[in-house]
């Protein structure tokens, strides 16, 4: 017998799914197509197979209804506006891995949108996961935007830069944005943003409809640290500050308000804005990321998440 992946999502996980949103969540068929990314006809035919196959009784007869439950709690106590919680995928378990599909269903949900669409995207890990892990979808209609430069200190590209890889599989026009991740210094930081290419890009990223960042810790494992984007003395100094996590490169406190200090005076492309009117979805999981996450869900820097299910227990315990 074959052992089930437990990070990759199943027929069985888009029925129980489907089943949870018709018969507890009360959407048409219509909505749970549009929820899931999905035709009308495949929606009414995963409703179908989770009361076929016993998955929808009294209650939802599968792992997936305890995420579902995490999804609506998270919802209501930040006012999200879009949710995705895993199952936890055991011990020793890559957590980028575990979250990549459901992520990747997110980001193709808004390609499939027949209106064009301004998508920006930061960088690191769980992005580049997210991207490897989507269907090719034809969507030239859209427009692929980096909020955050691709040049590393090194002056190479940035590995986890992920608008160019993206681009490849939607066949969309696509604008890296051409500047270090983090300048040497204040002064050339800006001096990289007054070139006219820079400018057309950042108002681009600037006027985006939908945003998918990664959330980056500021412990000692920070990616910025460890991707050599920083140095342990100005890693120091942004702790001493209050940092606990940042969101394209741009570092923040506990509250979620972001630092005057450190990198942020010399970090290029575009600051995730708290609490504007579009869709922002944070894509992290595991320990080091749950203050993180936490401090950009009170803020409104994300209103919108992908994580797995034990994360999202110790955010609502926060």
């Amino acid at each position: 017998m074959s052992r089930i992946d437990p990070t990759e999502p199943s027929l069985h996980d888009e029925a129980a799914r489907a089943g949870w949103l018709y018969y507890v969540g009360g959407l048409t068929q219509d909505q749970i197509a549009n929820e899931l990314g999905v035709s009308r006809q495949r929606a009414q035919r995963l409703v179908s197979r989770a009361m076929a196959e016993g998955l929808i009784q009294v209650r939802l007869s599968h792992r997936i209804g305890a995420c579902l439950d995490l999804e609506a709690r998270l919802t209501e106590r930040f006012g999200l506006t879009r949710c995705r919680v895993v199952p936890f995928p055991g011990p020793g378990v890559d957590l980028v891995r575990a979250t990549s599909p459901a992520a990747a269903a997110e980001l193709e949900r808004v390609l499939r949108m027949p209106e064009p669409k301004v998508i920006a995207l930061g960088t690191g890990r769980s992005l580049r996961g997210m991207v490897d892990a989507m269907d090719d979808v034809e969507a030239p209609h859209h427009r692929l935007v980096s909020l955050i430069g691709n040049i590393a200190p090194d002056g190479s590209a940035s590995f986890f830069d992920v608008v160019m890889r993206l681009a490849d599989k939607v066949q969309a026009p696509h604008y890296p944005m051409p500047i270090p991740v983090i300048s040497t210094t204040a002064a050339e930081n800006d001096a990289f943003h007054a070139l006219a290419p820079v400018r057309r890009v950042v108002d681009l990223a600037r006027k985006a409809d939908v945003l998918f960042v990664g959330v980056g810790q500021m412990s000692d494992d920070a990616p910025l640290l460890k991707d050599g984007f920083v140095t342990r003395s100005e890693l120091s100094e942004m702790q001493a500050a209050g940092a606990v996590g940042e969101v394209a490169g741009w570092v923040y406190d506990s509250a979620g308000n972001y630092l005057d200090v450190g990198t942020n005076t010399r970090t290029g492309g575009v600051r995730v804005e708290p609490g504007l009117p579009r869709p922002a979805i944070g894509i992290a999981a595991g320990p080091s990321k749950i203050l993180p996450i936490a401090a950009a869900l009170k803020a409104h820097i994300i209103n919108g998440l992908v994580t797995d299910e034990t994360t999202a227990r110790a955010i609502l315990a926060l």
